[in-house]
């Protein structure tokens, strides 16, 4: 079965409403059944996304986003650097 990819918007969704089915009684994991997910996937987006607001997870995966774009760059450049026989100092620090 293929994997759903949801947007921040869709988890602060699904996140609002299992805590209000919670809230009016149901059980967590009938409540994360009624609203598509697993409660193990409920428990994580809830570490991650419990007290932000919409707009502060889109940032969120903006900044992750780009962090991997980042480290992705950083490898690149460290391993053509280290493909010539430079060292580390050399790779950060301009040193030849």
């Amino acid at each position: 079965m293929a994997r759903k990819r949801y947007t921040p918007e869709q988890i602060m969704r699904v996140l609002r409403q299992v805590e209000v089915l919670v809230a009016n009684g149901k059980a967590t994991d009938q409540a994360c059944r009624e609203a598509g997910i697993v409660e193990q996937t409920y428990y994580r987006w809830r570490k991650e996304y419990g007290g932000l607001k919409v707009h502060q997870t889109k940032r969120l995966k903006e900044l992750e986003q780009e962090n991997a774009k980042l480290k992705r760059l950083v490898a690149d450049i460290r391993h053509r650097r280290w493909g010539r026989g430079l060292t580390f100092k050399a790779v950060f620090f301009q040193i030849n």
